[in-house]
């Protein structure tokens, strides 16, 4: 069985069949999934889809680039917190300093503290999106570590010494597509470093499909790529990480 811990299929500009995805990847046996939201909408959308399907959980949040959009508010996350008991994190939520047009680091920083706290206040981890940010990312993470207890950084892609700071303060590391790529050494280099309780795996889809995928839309139970990467960089078997990385799961988002 294997965990992806990390899809959008709440995206609905990209996404109309979710209940034959979700089917497809039961076929695959990819039995549990986390839809990620990044503003209001989608986060009404993740709880509606974990709502209405076994092994489906949700995380809501409010991506640093869609800050300014409307409803995307403290209290309106908060309200949605106590609808569902499938909501399993806050997230996914950090810095993003790659495009001009973003909101200010300031800003970005403001929306990133006050949506730990709320974690902290209904004692889920933060799902941690961090793009061209790793430093006041990992700062910002060790000024209110009092706030959280544990975390997943998404998409990893840091170095080995930045995951053994995050470490410390209790992160899990989530690989994707990217593993699979013939020019990630690095990368590869820390999923083979990284603490096997650690390790965490996800598709971001649509974004950062796996090879041979790459090119075309990424689809959920493609993190079944992932796994198989990890397996070969590991020297363990595809079942061995399977059961491992599900079982990291479980443990994070308090699902035993």
């Amino acid at each position: 069985m294997i965990f992806n811990t990390h899809t959008h299929i709440n995206d609905d500009k990209e996404y109309f069949e979710v209940d034959k995805i979700i089917s497809e990847c039961k076929e695959d046996n990819v039995t549990k999934l986390l839809v990620i939201a990044y503003d209001y909408k989608s986060s009404l959308r993740a709880i509606e889809i974990a709502n209405n399907n076994e092994g489906v959980y949700a995380a809501i949040g409010i991506h640093p680039s869609d800050i300014t959009k409307e409803n995307n508010t403290i209290e309106n996350l908060e309200e949605l917190l106590k609808t569902s008991n499938k909501i399993v994190a806050i997230g996914e939520i950090g810095l993003d300093y790659h495009w001009e047009d973003y909101p200010s680091k300031e800003v970005q920083k403001e929306w990133f503290i006050k949506q730990i706290k709320l974690a902290n206040k209904y004692n889920l981890p933060i799902i941690i999106h961090s793009r061209d940010a790793m430093g006041d990312t990992v700062e910002v993470l060790k000024e209110n570590k009092k706030y959280y207890k544990k975390g997943i950084m998404h998409c990893y892609q840091g170095s080995i010494e930045t995951s053994k700071e995050l470490e410390k303060l209790g992160f899990y590391f989530s690989f994707a597509g990217p593993l699979t790529y013939k020019n990630s050494d690095k990368l590869k280099e820390v999923a083979r470093n990284i603490p096997l309780d650690k390790i965490l795996v996800e598709t971001d889809d649509p974004y950062l499909p796996p090879v041979p995928f790459r090119g075309k839309q990424n689809h959920p139970k493609y993190v079944t790529y992932v796994v198989q990467e990890l397996a070969n960089l590991r020297n363990m078997s595809y079942e061995e990480i399977s059961e491992i990385t599900y079982n990291n799961a479980l443990k994070v988002f308090d699902l035993w």
